[in-house]
């Protein structure tokens, strides 16, 4: 039996509309929203500032906020989709779209990163020569103080909603702001020294500072698309409730699976119970595991197969979870 599923079986009725506005989808899609105007903003005045300073700094910059335009735009559209509710098509939901989302905003990053490497390379082989640097320096300034801002709110919003689109976009967000501070800091060096080389090696630190924060990105959202287990916190979660049903009749579990979809996780799991357990009053135990489960892991969806104390099937796949006490569980 399972939370919110018919039984093996039974065909299940389709499921019910989400009422309009229902769920955290208004708070993301503004987070979202709100970065598309700031990168839209900032793109033009970067755009603005290299062409009249000619600084190969200030134009990676404005490549990096296109890249998170992208981005944001990206995360606006899965947030949507994600929070749609399950149809015929996709019975377990729309949720891993926004980790889908997250592995291109990394990507997206990567690209360009190395557009920026490019540029900055290019620009220190053939040379450049940087002009009218206290425009460059304000509207530096400027962007570094709107992406800490809009960045800290997006990820406020990714942490009280889980979501990974939002989480990837803020990433984009605080990365730009920490280039941004560092091109300030090369663009200060030109203005005081005068050595124009200066411009395309910070574009170059700029690249590299990108590229990490890309790849773990990339690295994050890649765990949850291959379905890699909850962490160990939320499995010693699931063993301490199912310890707690031990008085109920709950002899013991076994073959626990889980893992997360945007902002769900799914847990399915065997659970024996004690000779002499009626089949209904197993079933009004194991709802009660669900919801015990679910008070720790938030946004579980929990399968349970109810089987009789002495009937444990070999699991082939073994203890992927060796710090938990399994199968039995003491009354």
């Amino acid at each position: 039996m399972s939370s919110g599923r018919a039984p093996a079986g039974i065909v299940a009725p389709p499921p019910e509309p989400r009422a309009a506005g229902a769920g955290p989808r208004p708070v993301k899609t503004r987070a979202a929203a709100l970065s598309i105007a700031s990168n839209s903003a900032l793109i033009l005045l970067k755009v603005a500032a290299g062409s009249i300073t000619g600084s190969v700094a200030i134009l990676s910059e404005a490549m990096h906020s296109s890249i998170d335009l992208i981005a944001s735009i990206v995360a606006y559209i899965s947030v949507r989709k994600a929070d749609e509710p399950a149809d015929a098509d996709h019975r377990y939901g729309h949720e891993k779209i926004e980790n889908l989302s997250a592995a291109i905003e990394g990507m997206l990053i990567l690209v360009g990163s190395g557009v920026i490497a490019f540029e900055a390379i290019r620009h220190l082989v053939v040379g450049s020569e940087v002009q009218r640097l206290g425009i460059g320096i304000a509207v530096v300034a400027v962007s570094a103080a709107a992406n800490l801002i809009v960045g800290t709110i997006v990820a406020r919003r990714a942490r009280t909603t889980e979501s990974a689109a939002l989480e990837g976009d803020a990433a984009h967000l605080r990365t730009d702001a920490l280039t941004s501070l560092g091109v300030l800091v090369g663009l200060a060096l030109v203005q005081i020294t005068g050595a124009d080389w200066i411009d395309a090696v910070v574009a170059l630190a700029v690249a590299v500072a990108i590229v990490v924060s890309g790849v773990r990105i990339l690295t994050r959202s890649s765990r949850v698309l291959v379905d890699e287990a909850l962490p160990g916190e939320e499995q010693r979660a699931i063993n301490e409730a199912v310890h707690a049903f031990g008085p109920r009749g709950v002899a013991g579990y076994h073959r626990l699976r889980t893992r997360r979809a945007g902002a769900r996780r799914y847990v399915d799991l065997h659970v024996q119970f004690r000779a002499g357990t009626t089949l209904e009053a197993a079933h009004g135990i194991a709802h009660g595991l669900q919801d015990e489960i679910g008070t720790h892991l938030r946004g579980a969806d929990v399968l349970i197969h109810l089987e009789p104390e002495d009937k444990v099937r070999e699991d082939p796949i073994g203890d992927a979870t060796p710090t938990l006490d399994r199968p039995s569980v003491s009354g």
